[in-house]
């Protein structure tokens, strides 16, 4: 059994809010880099090359990639033994988040109640997930996301009748439906299986891979690839003004399913993706 203070966990994520807002991730930098190469217009590669520019005056300046430095998702794979000592584990984080947006100098952009909407002040309470894992390590994902994007993002409960070709329309809907609205180039992370809110869940997950890996399964890997190529070939591009480049990626995540049902979501993301992983 390993202990650990909880205060150990809110000094990280204060770490990983201001880093994720401030830098890429190594596969998101350089997939933004080959892009610029990569486009086939002369707009679409004006557009790359000023978003390439906003990340190093980013990183240069400690001025955040985005002024919407979105909710703070909080994934936590916990080793199962793992005992904590300290505050609550959930207000350790959500002081982490706290620490991280006021020291940051991050947006606040969270509301106590979605109806009556009065700014909680401190971008608090994140979003978190929690997953018991064998071990004594914690891994721990923290993934600020914006609702440009986040509001461009849909749930499919198709009919198992619908298979293969209902997904892949499924997916493109959404990514038409969102057009420009999701700051593309895009990420799309796709749960299929499961219920209602484990596809969602998948989907959020799905975000976090990195862009250059792809699914260890051959009919899925084979659909992100299509999927991939399709995206771009809608030419909605860099800024949702035409090009060769929507999508950097498409990251999905698989789950059994009942044999009535066929839940499909589509979590798009815009094209800085941030996300930091540690290990503690």
């Amino acid at each position: 059994m390993r202990t650990l203070q909880t205060s150990v966990v809110t000094e990280n994520i204060k770490e990983m809010c201001i880093e994720a807002n401030h830098f890429l991730s190594e596969d998101m930098k350089e997939c933004l880099f080959n892009a610029v190469d990569e486009e086939r217009t002369s707009l679409g590669k004006q557009i790359l090359g000023q978003l390439k520019e906003n990340l190093q005056i980013a990183g240069e300046d400690m001025i955040p990639i985005c002024q919407d430095t979105g909710m703070a998702v909080v994934f936590m794979e916990i080793g199962q033994d793992v005992h904590f000592e300290g505050d609550a584990l959930e207000d350790a984080v959500n002081e982490g988040v706290r620490r991280g947006y006021a020291e940051g100098y991050l947006r606040k952009s969270v509301v106590n109640d979605p109806l009556i909407r009065e700014n909680t002040k401190d971008n608090t309470p994140a979003v978190i997930h929690y997953e018991i894992v064998p071990g004594d390590k914690i891994r721990i994902i923290v993934a600020p996301k914006g609702f440009g994007s986040e509001n461009m993002s849909r749930v499919f409960m198709l009919k198992p009748a619908d298979g293969m070709e209902g997904v892949k329309n499924a997916v493109l809907t959404a990514v038409k439906d969102a057009g420009p609205n999701a700051c593309p180039p895009m990420v799309i992370g796709v749960g299929i299986g499961g219920t209602f809110e484990k596809c969602a869940l998948m989907a959020k997950k799905a975000l976090t891979r990195p862009v250059n890996e792809h699914s260890s399964v051959p009919y899925v890997k084979e659909l992100e690839e299509e999927l991939l190529k399709k995206i771009n070939e809608t030419g909605i591009g860099p800024g949702g003004l035409g090009g060769s480049i929507t999508a950097f990626a498409v990251n999905i995540n698989t789950y059994p399913t009942h044999i009535a049902g066929l839940p499909v979501a589509v979590n798009i993301c815009c094209h800085v993706n941030r996300h930091v992983v540690r290990v503690i």
